[in-house]
């Protein structure tokens, strides 16, 4: 039995490793953004930001969004999603009364819409008023842009004809948890959604990250605009997965854009990952068995038969597929500046998001799915109207 299971894992790894797009090679990023030709005209870009209750990193966000060296005409609507802390002003602060920024007060968000999407829809509301972007970018408030992030951006969308351009912000990675936990994440998602795959026009995964996502507004339009997508909690790829229905997307790793947000602790980070891993698995128990039954498999089972096994063959099988797996998550660690040494641990790393799963399927039941700045997701709705 024990060699069936060392024989199964080690399957399993080998269909990783070399097949699905390369996802562990963290090799999809923009680092060839600055030979990208760029434009004979820089087209008008309109770009929104949700905020509610990010006065600690609005200012650098601000700041950073003001200061790109775009050529082109571009816009800053920040919505104020009903903050608490003073965002709008501290934003406004930053901004020193500079034109370009537009702030929109939010409203109450109506039975059926996530709150970043119901952020989102107002600030394309006021954009409606005057004459239309040719894209539009949506970032986060917590995300910091380097000066010629929005160039390179553009310069990538109009030379690739891409509909959707995305960059996976650099995440915050400098407590214990962050460095134990955060470069998992964004391996896990890459092997969710591997880049080569979602960037193939002819494959059917589709990935964005919703904190850095550059539309081309004629292609959104086409596609609905958000009300498709607006009960939905992992929007990112939602979107993706409508816009890739008008035309070639592109997502990438990035050292451009940065992300602010600190997780404090074990805790945040569990409140992350818990906010959506239950909807990735369609809020089905049975999907939720199977996946941490194939999760025990591919990342315990290694690590276990290797330390409590009895079988010398399976216990050898066993070490030699940790092995693969801990250097198969090298690459990520580099990126991260973290020693190849965690590769090791990835088996508790895995173990560990196991768990937050497990969380996000029971506060799933306890009515508080998709938390998110004390406001629990759509499906929590008393009228679940607007079919979310």
């Amino acid at each position: 039995m024990s060699l069936a299971i060392a024989l199964a894992a080690a399957l399993a790894w080998a269909v990783l490793l070399l097949g699905r797009g390369g996802f562990w090679r963290c090799d999809v990023d923009d680092r060839d953004a600055a030979s990208l030709p760029e434009p004979a005209r820089w087209p008008s870009v309109a770009v929104v930001v949700p905020a509610r209750d990010e006065a600690e990193t609005i200012g650098a966000t601000v700041a950073g969004l003001l200061a790109q060296d775009y050529p082109g005409p571009f816009r800053i609507v920040l919505v104020d999603d009903r903050s608490r802390d003073g965002t709008a002003e501290a934003a406004q602060a930053v901004a020193g009364g500079d034109p370009r920024l537009e702030i929109v007060r939010g409203a109450p968000r109506p039975a059926g819409w996530t709150g970043k999407l119901w952020a989102l829809r107002q600030g394309l509301g006021h954009l409606a008023g005057g004459a239309p972007a040719d894209y539009l970018l949506f970032t986060d408030a917590d995300i910091r842009h380097a000066p010629d992030s929005l160039r390179r951006l553009v310069a990538r969308a109009e030379t690739s004809g891409a509909v959707l351009v995305s960059l996976m912000a650099r995440l915050r990675c400098e407590s214990l948890a962050e460095r134990a936990l955060i470069p998992a994440f964004v391996f896990f998602f890459q092997m969710l959604y591997p880049f080569r795959w979602a960037n193939a026009p002819n494959a059917r995964t589709a990935a964005a990250a919703g904190g850095c996502v550059l539309l081309r507004r004629a292609a959104f339009e086409r596609a609905g605009g958000l009300e498709p997508i607006r009960g939905e909690i992992i929007d990112d790829c939602s979107l993706a997965r409508q816009m890739k229905a008008q035309g070639p997307i592109w997502i990438g790793l990035t050292d451009r854009v940065i992300s602010l947000r600190g997780y404090q602790g074990l805790d945040g980070i569990r409140r992350m990952v818990a906010r959506t891993a239950y909807a990735q698995l369609g809020y089905n128990p049975l999907a939720l068995v199977g996946i941490l039954l194939a999760l025990a498999l591919v990342f315990l089972a290694p690590p276990a038969l290797v330390l409590v096994g009895s079988d010398s063959a399976a216990r050898a099988i066993g070490a030699a597929t940790w092995l693969a797996m801990a250097g198969a998550f090298v690459p990520m660690l580099r990126r991260y500046g973290l020693s190849p040494a965690w590769g090791l641990a990835l088996p508790g790393i895995a173990a560990t998001y196991m768990l937050f799963t497990l969380d996000s399927a029971w506060q799933e039941a306890r009515g508080r799915g998709g938390m998110w700045k004390g406001e629990p997701g759509p499906r929590a709705d008393p009228s679940r109207a607007g079919g979310a």
